[in-house]
């Protein structure tokens, strides 16, 4: 296969500004699914009364239905009743949906894990509720939830491929214009693909070595 280099060069910066924007949706759409996960995982495992079954349904509606239709409703319906967000917002309002779903039930398993008898310990030589969740609770947590949340992240970082649905160029769409426009199939989508390589592979390092030093911590080697 022969690949036009010349036309790969001229299309750098174009993917390059795509990645930026790739990056940027999936920091903050991370950064507040993680919040969101953090604090409703609590609320759920506290069974804070009234707000558990809103949480559940949240969850249910967001893993249950298709990221691309909860876009068109934020970028196309909200309009309808007055409320306007701009493309770069609904991005990050639609994936922070979907992700804070992730997050709360990675959370959530994480915090059910740890032991009752530790709990029972804990209480036994005096410690409040608030020193038993940090001490205890939230530290195995964090630890036992690593993989899944970074599963979760590498998910997260991938789905923005579906932001180009509401006008926004990302990564995914800037392939297809180039393809529309100048029938360079081969280049367009091997820069695409190596364009994500860049993105996710390094993360997907990282994330193993965390998981691998939790792992180790966890079991004292």
């Amino acid at each position: 296969m022969n690949l036009d280099w010349d036309f790969i060069l001229e299309s750098l910066p174009l993917y390059g500004d795509a990645m930026w924007l790739t990056v940027k949706l999936a920091f903050w759409a991370i950064l507040f699914s993680t919040v969101l996960g953090l604090l409703f995982s609590i609320i759920l495992y506290y069974k804070v009364r009234g707000l558990r079954m809103v949480i559940h349904a949240y969850v249910e509606l967001s893993r249950n239905t298709p990221l691309l239709v909860q876009l068109f409703f934020l970028y196309y319906g909200l309009p309808k009743v007055g409320l306007r967000l701009s493309e770069v917002t609904c991005a990050i309002v639609g994936l922070t949906f979907l992700g804070g779903s992730y997050m709360t039930e990675a959370f959530r398993s994480g915090i059910e894990a740890v032991s009752r008898t530790q709990l029972e310990s804990g209480l036994s030589i005096g410690l409040s509720k608030f020193q038993l969740a940090r001490y205890v609770i939230f530290p195995q947590a964090f630890a036992i939830s690593i993989p899944s949340l970074g599963a979760n992240v590498i998910f997260l970082l991938k789905e923005t491929s579906i932001v180009g649905a509401i006008a926004l160029m990302d990564l995914m769409n800037v392939a297809k214009d180039l393809i529309g426009m100048h029938y360079k199939t081969a280049e367009s989508l091997s820069l695409l693909v190596l364009s994500y390589l860049v993105l996710v592979l390094p993360l997907s390092l990282v994330l193993t070595w965390l998981e691998r030093k939790v792992r180790y911590a966890e079991f004292g080697d």
